[in-house]
């Protein structure tokens, strides 16, 4: 029976809001053009999600056993032996992270670190100098993604362990009872909630959509072209052409009566 409490509540609202920007910022980067203003919706979630790894980091040393960095299995060898166990038959369980899901969480924490700076210092200005590394993160993001869930299903059936529910109601079975948690930490979840929305607020409310710009905390970022400005350049280069012209004719007329 899986009544075992290893996961509060912040780690697993972490878990399931990272999970849906990453869904959101890739799937938006992969299927809308950038000259769309539903692209720009692709780095702000890219920023909120930046935002909620720094959240999770601080959760990582002053959260319970389970959430802490020190409770992540990182040894290579333990590594190795959890996929020898996996192929052997090995029913050992794990009462917080396995290896596998450590390094995974790990590269992931990384790797969103990475596409947030990237993708902030590209809204800066320096688009050409960082756009293949942010998606170099990003497509490696992915792989460390789809590798992560291939080994969730592959341990499931494997060990007959329903270990992806962990991360809804924060169970498990057949663990001591001294590696359980007391508490599902509800209150810092309600501040970890609000602490989110609130910086989801921010970016939504600094956001103008007609110029595609964000300004975040005082610093004014660019979060695609600015169409409105392109086509009035566009527009104003065109008029003057236009005048340009019928000015060019007129003095021709002038010439022509003149003489």
């Amino acid at each position: 029976m899986r009544n075992k409490l290893v996961y509060d509540l912040p780690l697993r609202l972490f878990h399931w809001v990272f999970a849906t920007l990453f869904v959101m910022a890739f799937l938006i980067a992969k299927t809308v053009d950038d000259n769309l203003v539903i692209f720009s919706y692709h780095m702000l979630a890219g920023l909120l999600l930046g935002f909620v790894v720094l959240l999770r980091i601080v959760w990582g040393f002053v959260g319970p056993k389970h959430s802490r960095f020190s409770g992540f299995v990182l040894h290579p060898r333990e590594l190795v032996l959890y996929f020898v166990g996996i192929f052997s038959g090995d029913k050992r369980k794990w009462s917080g992270h396995n290896p596998a899901s450590s390094w995974a969480s790990l590269l992931m924490f990384v790797l969103a670190l990475g596409l947030g700076l990237t993708g902030y210092l590209m809204a800066k200005g320096q688009k050409e100098t960082f756009e293949d590394i942010h998606e170099l993160l990003s497509n490696g993001f992915l792989v460390v993604v789809l590798m992560h869930i291939a080994g969730l299903i592959l341990h499931v059936f494997r060990h007959q362990d329903k270990i992806i529910f962990s991360m809804i109601d924060g169970a498990k079975e057949g663990i001591p009872s001294n590696e359980t948690i007391q508490s599902s930490r509800p209150l810092i979840a309600v501040l970890f909630v609000v602490i989110a929305v609130t910086f989801a607020f921010h970016l939504a409310n600094n956001f103008t959509s007609q110029s595609r710009t964000l300004n975040l905390f005082g610093t004014q970022l660019q979060l695609g072209e600015n169409e409105e400005n392109e086509g009035y350049e566009e527009g104003e280069t065109s008029g003057k052409g236009e005048g340009d012209g019928e000015k060019d004719k007129n003095d021709k007329n002038d010439k022509s009566d003149n003489d």
